[in-house]
């Protein structure tokens, strides 16, 4: 199902890539920029969520759905966070730990479904907290301001950005040593 609603809607989130990007190169002043993007990162992943409601409600999900849909996510996460180290709102080492961390489990879950042992890296509820709180991170650090004259977004956002770092290393080691007895039997 290459054209359903849910996937129309994780494609939307790659297509939002180039747009959140793009902000930061038009002639605006820096608050607009902020803004624009911020709107366009929360509409977007929101549909992270919708795009699942909806392939299940539908009964249109498929096995190319699942494949995209934390591909977007992970695009979409991994761009922010380049802009965001761009405009000095996010230490490198931050995203290094949160880009090289995609990675390294995309890896390691696409070799485990190779050797028929991809339960033992199944997403588990760590995975999902680092990503609720990237996701809260991300646009607070857009947006780079004071909320309703009060909540200071920079702050808040460099916080949970470092917590979501500390999630990110703490869910990699735990999806590591679920899949270690399976390397072992493998290597043996």
């Amino acid at each position: 199902m290459f054209l359903t609603i849910p996937t129309l809607m994780t494609w939307a989130r790659i297509v939002a890539i180039p747009l959140i990007v793009g902000v930061f190169y038009l002639p605006l002043e820096p608050v607009t920029c902020n803004w624009v993007a911020t709107v366009l990162f929360v509409v977007f992943a929101a549909t992270d969520w919708l795009d699942g409601f909806l392939a299940r409600k539908l009964n249109q999900t498929s096995a190319f759905g699942a494949f995209l849909d934390p591909v977007a996510d992970k695009f979409l996460v991994c761009a922010s966070l380049l802009v965001l180290v761009h405009l000095g709102r996010v230490d490198v080492f931050v995203a290094l730990i949160i880009i090289g961390r995609e990675i390294a489990i995309s890896a390691l879950r696409e070799w485990m479904a190779h050797i028929g042992a991809s339960k033992s890296v199944a997403v588990h509820m760590l995975g999902k907290l680092k990503t609720t709180v990237q996701m809260l991170a991300i646009p607070f650090l857009l947006y780079d301001g004071h909320l309703f004259g009060v909540v200071d977004t920079g702050v808040w956002g460099t916080w949970l950005i470092w917590l979501a770092a500390v999630l990110t290393v703490w869910s990699m080691v735990y999806y590591l040593r679920r899949a270690l007895p399976e390397i072992r039997a493998r290597s043996a």
